[in-house]
């Protein structure tokens, strides 16, 4: 094994892991409850409303859950653990939950909140009501993720600091 290439992919994880799920945390703070967009908010994109969620949606977060996913694979491949967190096999059963959490969560963010996430921003044409109606899938969609977030963090560290407990 590569040392110089699993301190890499161990750092690369870390970082794009803080990154990832801070920006959920982040939202959570500075957003705590869902305040539904009006059509005023979306009308004019120079209003303070729109310019704060276009600017908290910038993108890093996506491409951040990206590098997490796959230097968390890597990892796992270069150890030669992969195919065993994957059938989820004895001391590698809990990085394998992990890892099945966060690919849903990666998923979550690529194809659900992305995609509406698109339409409230009028990067993709849409209606007011369907741009009203899409902020609050993104919205559900970054809070599941934030849920999700709390039992993959418990798995991962399991891992390493409690895999013996199933075997």
């Amino acid at each position: 094994m590569d040392v110089t290439l699993d301190l890499a992919l161990r750092w690369a994880h870390f970082l794009a892991g803080i990154i990832w799920v801070g920006h959920n945390y982040s939202s959570v703070v500075q957003r705590p409850t869902w305040r539904p967009l009006t059509a005023a908010d979306l009308i004019d994109d120079r209003s303070p409303r729109f310019q704060a969620l276009l600017n908290r949606e910038h993108g890093f977060f996506r491409w951040a859950s990206v590098v997490t996913w796959c230097a968390g694979v890597l990892m796992l491949w270069q150890h030669g653990w992969l195919a065993g967190a994957v059938a989820l096999q004895g001391s590698l059963a809990p990085i394998g939950v992990g890892m099945y959490i966060g690919t849903l969560m990666m998923l979550n963010v690529w194809f659900v909140l992305w995609p509406h996430q698109k339409k409230v921003l009028g990067l993709v044409p849409a209606g007011v009501e369907e741009r009203v109606r899409c902020s609050r899938i993104t919205h559900l969609s970054s809070r599941t993720n934030t849920m999700l977030s709390i039992p993959l963090l418990f798995f991962m560290a399991a891992g390493s600091h409690g895999g013996f407990l199933l075997g």
